[in-house]
Order: C-alpha cells, then sequence, then structure tokens
C-alpha cells in the first residue's frame, strides 16, 4: 500500500502568526520562520492529522490529500 501525500496550504492573509500549528504538528511537516510566521517544512512529513487546520483560530491552514498518478507501463 502506497504512503499518502498531503498538500498543506497556509492563508498568509488570515494567520496571526500564532504558532499553534507547528507546534501541535507530530512530525513537523510545519516549522516557524521569522517572526512566528509559520512556513511547510517538508510536506512529505505530513501524514494527514489534520491537527494545524482543526486548531487553527484563524482557519488560515488547509490540508488536503494529493492523488498519485499511477503509471501502467503495460
Amino acid at each position: 500500500m502506497a504512503k499518502k501525500s498531503y498538500r498543506i496550504e497556509i492563508n498568509y492573509s488570515f494567520c496571526k502568526n500564532c504558532g499553534i500549528c507547528y507546534n501541535v504538528c507530530p512530525t513537523k511537516a510545519l516549522g516557524e520562520a521569522e517572526l512566528g510566521k509559520p512556513i511547510v517544512t517538508d510536506s512529505s512529513k505530513c501524514i494527514g492529522c489534520l491537527m494545524c487546520e482543526r486548531l487553527c483560530p484563524d482557519i488560515a491552514i488547509n490540508v488536503e490529500e494529493v492523488e498519485k498518478v499511477v503509471e501502467n507501463n503495460g
């Protein structure tokens, strides 16, 4: 079974740089940039737990599963 992939989108116009998202991320797919601004450090680490999205008080984060393209070599 293939590992699922996720895309993390941060809407910086809504984000207040509270730091909740990168502090709750269990895999550290999100990190802290200058002035507490969240950044996606490694989206391949995201396990899709949605903790960042659910706990964001500003509704600034969206996590979506990315469909993998399977090549047919036959």
